[in-house]
């Protein structure tokens, strides 16, 4: 279902150059950690400063941002909040289906040296077979400090079996995941603190101050525009890192243009991929905590906080199925989702996804004064529907929230497809969502 504006599409905040800065975007951010530190330099571009959560908080006009880990929270309250004004909050998630390099990585056998990993996420696992791929992560030193860490050239390769030695591997590939999914990075017999020696080295550490690390394995191929008039763009870690980058650039730019009713909010989530269950993940208190603090910096109460979340509404953005040409009976046969047709409204009454009517007014109202078209999505009776960040935002906080996204292909794929012209017309969705 596609649903033209009634306004002029000149009316964008954004266009194709956005796409462009995704591409990069993506590039520069392997990782959940190294995703909020991009996040963070577009923010710092547009005057946000970052805060502590260990330091009092002032209640002064600005943009400010939180970051914990994988996750980014960001704020920008205007010159005349009250401690009751409510917010308009962006959600998305920082995660991506990957794989993930385990406590003792270093494994091999019959001369190969290899690296343990661990599935993360509903990985499409023979989408990792066969690919250059470099690692990336975050260490951490001995004196607690962190340290991100990016090998972006090709280091680890999952090699597949040749059809020689499995010659019925067309009539359905069946992989172990502990058994296949081992990449492997060099010959010889492997030595305990190897990976470790190689990433210390190449962050400029000593590998004796590193005591911790979070690592995990990604694809070294650059997204690239695909088609004859570059229509569609390939790339990793779309779900979601293509909402992450798009609720920053309309933060940032609908805090330049100021004028605004409500206090606008990016809340970027890790671990989604896993249930959401962590300190940095939606189901935890990191929001909450967050919104209530900007409450009270501003010399509110408990009473001013209910008032402010009874009016705050968040928009949360995440990737959805476009309709897959070559598997159209698996979609709902009256709501067929097409790349460059705008965002995409989810729906699904079971509460997979919060959005209502309410919700779909509210959406539909942001699209109209961007001069965006959107489209619906719902999924097929017959097949199990994904979650989002949305349910969980609703229930945990008492917050209005809808769930949108951008339409799809290949999702939780090391290499994902949408639509040039989708990222950003819902960049301008979101900037006419906040700026309400």
């Amino acid at each position: 279902m596609s649903n033209a504006p009634r306004t002029s599409h000149a009316n964008r905040r954004f266009d194709s150059g956005h796409t462009d800065d995704l591409t990069a975007f993506l590039a520069q951010s392997p990782t959940p950690y190294h995703a909020v530190a991009s996040a963070a330099r577009m923010l710092e571009k547009a005057g946000f400063r970052q805060v502590e959560e260990t330091a009092a908080w002032d209640g002064e006009a600005g943009g400010r941002y939180v970051l914990r880990g994988g996750a980014i929270i960001a704020w920008y309250v205007p010159q005349d909040a009250t401690p009751a004004t409510p917010y308009r909050i962006v959600g998305a998630h920082t995660d991506s289906p990957n794989l993930r390099v385990k406590p003792l990585p270093d494994t091999g056998a019959n001369g190969w040296r290899q690296v343990a990993v661990e599935i993360y996420g509903g990985t499409l696992l023979n989408t990792w077979l066969d690919r250059d791929l470099g690692i990336a992560g975050r260490l951490t030193l001995r004196d607690g400090s962190t340290r991100l860490v990016n090998v972006d050239r090709p280091l680890l390769r999952v090699p597949q079996l040749a059809i020689h030695l499995d010659r019925q591997v067309n009539e359905g590939l069946k992989l172990d995941k502990q058994r296949h999914m081992t990449p492997v990075w060099g010959l010889g017999t492997p030595r305990e603190g190897d990976l470790m020696a190689f990433l210390a080295d190449e962050a400029g550490l000593s590998a004796a101050d590193v005591t911790g690390w979070d690592l995990m394995v990604h694809s070294v191929e650059a997204p690239a525009y695909l088609g004859a008039d570059r229509e569609l763009l390939a790339g990793p870690r779309m779900d979601n890192l293509l909402s992450v980058h798009a609720g920053a650039a309309a933060l940032a730019a609908v805090a330049a243009e100021g004028g605004l009713q409500h206090i606008p909010v990016l809340a970027a989530f890790d671990h989604e991929e896993n249930g959401s269950q962590s300190d940095t993940g939606a189901d935890g208190p990191l929001l909450g905590s967050v919104l209530e603090r900007s409450v009270f910096a501003r010399g509110g109460t408990y009473e001013d906080r209910a008032r402010a979340y009874a009016g705050t509404v968040c928009l949360s953005s995440d990737t959805g199925h476009a309709v897959h040409p070559n598997y159209v009976e698996r979609h709902e046969p009256g709501h067929h989702p097409m790349p460059n047709g705008g965002p995409i409204l989810k729906v699904n009454v079971n509460q997979r996804y919060a959005t209502d009517g309410t919700g779909r007014a509210v959406f539909a109202a942001a699209c109209e004064r961007a001069g965006v078209p959107w489209q619906t999505f719902v999924s097929n009776n017959a097949m199990p529907c994904g979650t989002t960040i949305g349910p969980i935002t609703a229930a945990r906080h008492g917050i209005a929230t809808v769930d949108i996204g951008v339409a799809i292909l290949s999702m939780h794929s090391a290499r994902e497809l949408c639509g040039s012209e989708d990222p950003h017309l819902l960049a301008s969705a979101l900037a006419a969502f906040l700026a309400e």
